[in-house]
């Protein structure tokens, strides 16, 4: 039998997925989840302690085919000072997710077209990962705004407005699909 020598771990940078380990290889693994060595996060994904003390994680690891958003998208782009106290992720409105005690993540459930609408890939803190792209948290904010506190939203709208990638028109086009177009146009006024 091969003996566990941690390869797979340094190669996925500090996480090991169950599908590239052998049936030794994992059972090694779960004795140093035992031993504090390793980490579970999720069934078949383990990580090194010392990754976890890291500012990202791997969101497509922890979390498969999840988006960045919220808090988190706003504290990427700089548009808020208020700091998350977990990811925050959104997924398929009907999926189901066991996620681990840590790190913290709070999930969003939306429809699948909202989902895909307005994001993109963006590597924040090293990791590649889905987020939603500037305009698209912006439009979150207002569309969130009893939730998040009008304070919040009104912070990211003007830190917004103080960007030079600004792009006002993608920005009126989004917030009529998500159907905040008139909440935005009164926001923008008064910013603009």
């Amino acid at each position: 039998m091969p003996k566990y020598d941690g390869k797979e771990i340094r190669n996925t940078e500090g996480f090991m997925l169950r599908d590239n380990m052998s049936a030794y290889q994992y059972h090694q693994a779960l004795q140093k989840v035992q031993s504090g060595e390793l980490l579970r996060l999720r069934p078949g994904v383990f990580a090194e302690p010392i990754v976890l003390a890291d500012t990202m994680l791997d969101i497509d690891v922890l979390v498969p085919g999840g988006v960045l958003c919220m808090y988190s998208a706003w504290e990427h782009y700089e548009l808020t000072t208020q700091i998350p106290s977990a990811f925050c992720i959104a997924i398929p409105r009907k999926r189901k997710l066991v996620l681990p005690e840590f790190p913290p993540v709070t999930l969003y459930y939306w429809s699948d077209h909202l989902l895909e609408f307005g994001t993109t890939t963006a590597e924040v803190h090293g990791h590649k990962v889905r987020v939603t792209d500037l305009e698209r948290s912006v439009c979150d904010a207002v569309k969130y705004r009893n939730k998040i506190g009008l304070d919040v939203c009104a912070e990211i709208l003007k830190a917004y407005l103080h960007r030079t990638d600004r792009n006002i028109s993608k920005l009126t086009e989004y917030a009529k699909k998500l159907r905040v177009a008139a909440t935005l146009k009164t926001y923008l006024e008064i910013g603009l």
